[in-house]
């Protein structure tokens, strides 16, 4: 399996979390239950779709903006800019 496909299968992972973590949401809110376990989980799914963006940006910066690419940047402006956008995310 190449890295690439590696990478790809380990952010559908992420979106399966996610799904199952909007799928608990769903039920507590169908429940009427308390809304501090409500609000819990929202920031749950908030930080990862937080992480999940942030993931599927830095291989975009990595594999689009660096290697092989028209719009080719330094890799240490690349590393810069990963590091912003982990920063803005968090």
């Amino acid at each position: 399996m190449s890295t690439h496909e590696r990478e790809k299968l380990k952010l559908l992972q992420r979106v399966r979390r996610l799904r199952g973590q909007l799928d608990a949401v769903e039920r507590t809110l169908a429940a009427d239950e308390d809304c501090g376990d409500q609000l819990m989980l929202l920031a749950a799914v908030r930080g990862g779709v937080n992480s999940l963006m942030g993931e599927v940006l830095e291989d975009h910066i990595r594999f689009h903006l660096t290697v092989e690419s028209k719009e080719q940047i330094a890799p240490e402006l690349a590393e810069d800019l990963i590091d912003l956008v982990r920063a803005y995310l968090k």
